[in-house]
């Protein structure tokens, strides 16, 4: 292995957990340098929810590097793979999503991604599934089966425990690595990349190259980004989120309240930063917490915005919170003369999804109206021009009346 090559597996190893294998990486990078040749570095994501977070850039920024190496990405929109649902960590079957729903969300899904990614034509190629797989017939799928036993399946953790507690699981369940690993056979894959909760389902792509005469990919998993509540995986559904799409002031007030051990986390698999500048930075006695974590908060806004944005956020944050001030910007709701309760004023102004959010957070004393704490959801309120409403200590509205 020339140096070259040792360097750039360093490189690549950088906040992975697991290579399938170092060795074969190793030796198609060296092959492909030696034929002037682009690896196809492939990434799947079915579109069943409308964002991206950052828990789905980690991946993303590891097939950048790869991109920066000279190297061809292939993001494969599920659109068809979205139709079955990836039973990955679920405990029960997934709910079908229709056409509609799946066309939606993949429409966002290249914009989003190009926040990270090149997409220059020689960089980034861009597929969709349906292309191949609707087009299998049943014999074709029947082929497919025999390259898995029920055994095999049944070793993937999710279905195992299922199996166990007699809880149902679909035969078309089983369909969904299948039809993954043949996405890796349609694009000719040389690496696939994904979360450590898609080993299961990208190992199984090797196994359906080798049954095509392929060269099997090499397989590379990283770590699930812990999300902000720093319990759970980073999840719309579970509202631990940093949305790529979230304003700068909101990702940069988000960054700044994950604790002080998930710093080392997010500088590692979020930042470029090397690793013995995260070191002095998680260092509390070269680094103080506060100060790290702007810096962090300051270096995620720039990759999504630029340095202004997040020079303005940093500012605005601190205005807020360390000086108790009303931020200078905040969404402006027009309203309707007439008193409303404070639950219908919180809905109005968008600072709440539910009745029953809005009933929480006044119950936690989050809710603020005009300056004062409110104690009743349901006490009335006549809306004034100017007038500032503020949940928790990020969302605010002002009332135009």
């Amino acid at each position: 292995m020339t140096e070259a090559i040792a360097q750039q597996i360093r490189q690549l190893k950088r906040g992975t957990v697991e290579i399938f294998t170092e060795a074969e990486l190793a030796q198609k990078l060296t092959t492909a340098a030696g034929a002037g040749r682009q690896l196809r570095i492939k990434l799947g994501l079915d579109p069943t929810s409308p964002d991206i977070h950052l828990g789905h850039t980690v991946v993303l920024r590891k097939m950048r590097q790869f991109q920066d190496l000279g190297h061809k990405a292939v993001l494969i929109i599920g659109d068809y793979t979205a139709r079955i649902g990836d039973p990955t960590g679920q405990d029960t079957t997934r709910p079908v999503l229709s056409p509609e729903q799946i066309e939606r969300n993949a429409k966002t899904y290249f914009e989003q991604a190009g926040k990270i990614l090149d997409t220059s034509r020689d960089k980034l190629e861009i597929r969709h599934n349906s292309e191949w797989l609707s087009d299998l017939r049943l014999a074709d799928v029947i082929a497919l089966t025999t390259s898995m036993t029920v055994a095999r399946m049944l070793e993937r953790d999710t279905f195992e425990l299922r199996y166990k507690k007699g809880d149902p699981i679909g035969v078309h369940e089983f369909l969904y690595p299948l039809m993954q690993g043949y996405d890796s056979v349609m694009v000719k894959s040389d690496v696939e990349l994904g979360g450590t909760d898609q080993t299961f389902n990208n190992l199984v792509g090797r196994d359906i190259q080798r049954t095509h005469e392929q060269e099997p990919q090499v397989v590379i998993t990283m770590p699930i980004l812990v999300g902000l509540d720093g319990k759970e995986k980073m999840s719309k559904s579970k509202g631990n989120y940093i949305g790529v799409t979230d304003e700068p002031n909101d990702m940069f007030g988000k960054v700044m309240s994950i604790s002080d051990e998930m710093m080392e986390n997010y500088f590692t698999l979020l930042t470029d930063q090397p690793p013995e500048r995260i070191s002095e930075l998680v260092d509390p006695g070269k680094t103080h917490p506060k100060q790290a974590k702007v810096f962090l908060g300051k270096t995620i806004v720039t990759q999504f915005y630029d340095e202004q944005a997040a020079h303005v956020a940093a500012a605005e944050f601190d205005k807020v919170f360390a000086q108790g001030q009303i931020p200078d910007e905040m969404a402006e709701i027009e309203l309707a003369p007439g008193a409303v309760t404070v639950k219908q004023l919180l809905l109005a102004c968008r600072l709440v999804d539910t009745g029953g959010e809005a009933k929480r957070m006044v119950a936690q004393s989050a809710v603020t109206v005009a300056g004062r704490k409110v104690s009743d959801p349901n006490a009335e309120i006549t809306p004034e021009d100017g007038m500032v409403v503020q949940v928790g200590k990020r969302k605010f509205a002002r009332l135009k009346c």
